[in-house]
């Protein structure tokens, strides 16, 4: 479609903006004004200049990025924004001794945060690798090894979580490299890191949201 560039007034061919439903597949189109209504003159409060004046600023978390992280960090805390913290008993964690209770304390947590029917996707014994949790709403990676997780780890449970349409979310026994934090808070991805008395702890901005609004 056509559209004309609000800096230099150049009329353009470009994409049309659309999103598409993870689930069914819907594709909507986000509806563009045409160059024709823009010379047709500035309505009232409108830029002489014929630009369409850019939507107002939403306020979101100190230090959010604008553009691709900010939609990640949209697309990823979707829903938390206006929603009172839900009052919930102190979590009571669990020892970690071995892989297999490091995934059974990040399903308690992901429990204690409000999200129901919390399992493992198949039935497949644990493995020294990463382990996927699912619960309607939410796709949690278990890191149980010794290594810290890395940016691949990071985007790769970003990627299963935007085809699920659910909020993606990570917890790791040994933290995570300096690259992994970064990219996790462009994306709007809750970090978690979990210690052998099984507590586990917020070490983002998105974790602490997900933590005081809960599922």
């Amino acid at each position: 479609m056509t559209v004309r560039c609000g800096s230099c007034g150049r009329d353009s061919e470009w994409p049309h903006p659309e999103v598409g439903c993870g689930s069914c597949g819907t594709v909507v189109l986000i509806p563009v004004h045409p160059p024709e209504e823009q010379r047709a003159g500035p309505a009232d409060g409108a830029d002489p200049g014929g630009a369409t004046p850019p939507p107002p600023a939403t306020p979101g978390r100190p230090g959010a990025r604008t553009g691709a992280g900010a939609g990640a960090d949209a697309g990823a805390g979707a829903g938390a924004a206006g929603r009172t913290p839900v009052p919930r008993p102190a979590f009571r964690p669990v020892t970690i001794r071995t892989a297999r209770d490091a995934v059974a304390t990040a399903a308690l947590y992901l429990r204690w945060l409000g999200f129901q029917d919390v399992r493992r996707p198949d039935g497949l014994p644990i493995p020294s690798a990463a382990v996927d949790l699912r619960a309607p709403g939410v796709v949690a990676q278990v890191d149980p090894t010794t290594t810290p997780a890395g940016l691949r780890a990071v985007e790769c449970v970003w990627l299963n979580g935007l085809t699920a349409s659910a909020t993606s979310v990570y917890f790791s026994l040994a933290g995570y490299t300096e690259d992994a934090r970064s990219r996790a808070d462009d994306l709007g991805i809750p970090l978690f890191v979990m210690d052998l008395t099984g507590m586990p702890q917020p070490v983002n901005d998105p974790a602490d949201e997900l933590v005081g609004t809960g599922a």
